[in-house]
């Protein structure tokens, strides 16, 4: 048996009260997860509402069974439309679709997925993709692949992407997720990668991240449990 596994890791940027970024997971109607990754422009309470603006469009069209690039095309057409091609956001979903049997990554963002199967090794998928928001005629990449067990794929915001770049330190997210992903770390779960991909960010920022950072893990993973008892697990500080 195979289990779906999600893991998402992220945090504000350095003395900013509320994270740009928003990180939802919903079910699709034939089957499956989809995850969404949004990154705002800019950060903060702006770039939170931003958004959360851009999740309100998505997730509706993937609950009606929408394709993902479809859903990534409605969601610019909308941001274009409320804020007449002034502001900007990027958009990654991650679907592990039970209908069609495959994996599709759909991206409008300048951060890569990065995917590792048996077959096929570590590979980023990294072809140039426009953010929503800006340009009339925007299209998302989409990539779709079989689903075959020991499958994982990664993506992350740009805080990650360009964590360490402002203090000069060498920093290489893809080199850091050779050393954390299969084939060199084949016992490693969704979750650890997530926390140590960005705890690696982190600390090229020296601590203090110098934006909003999210990474979104998903695998697809052999599981000795016959149950068919779903979980969900979350955990968020709170600072009262």
């Amino acid at each position: 048996m195979l289990a779906i596994e999600f893991a998402v890791s992220k945090i504000n940027k350095y003395a900013s009260s509320e994270s740009g970024d928003t990180v939802e997971v919903i079910e699709r109607p034939h089957g499956g997860f989809t995850a969404l990754l949004v990154d705002g422009q800019g950060s903060g309470r702006a770039s939170k509402l931003l958004s959360t603006l851009v999740a309100r469009a998505v997730l509706p069209l993937i609950k009606d069974g929408v394709r993902d690039g479809v859903t990534a095309r409605a969601a610019h057409d909308y941001l274009y439309l409320q804020r007449g091609g002034k502001v900007s956001a990027t958009l990654a979903l991650c679907s592990v679709d039970l209908g069609s049997r495959t994996l599709v990554l759909t991206r409008n963002s300048h951060c890569p997925f990065v995917v590792y199967t048996p077959d096929d090794g570590l590979h980023r998928l990294a072809d140039e993709a426009q953010p929503i928001g800006l340009y009339a005629h925007t299209r998302p990449v989409i990539q779709e692949m079989p689903l075959v067990a020991d499958m994982w794929a990664v993506t992350f915001s740009d805080g990650v992407l360009e964590a360490g770049r402002r203090a000069g330190i060498a920093w290489d997210v893809a080199a850091a997720l050779t050393d954390l992903l299969p084939p060199a770390a084949p016992a490693g779960t969704p979750r650890a990668v997530a926390d140590a991909l960005l705890a690696g960010a982190l600390a090229a920022d020296q601590g203090r991240p110098q934006d909003d950072m999210s990474v979104l893990v998903v695998a697809l993973r052999p599981t000795p449990d016959s149950s068919f008892v779903r979980t969900f697990d979350l955990r968020a500080p709170l600072d009262l």
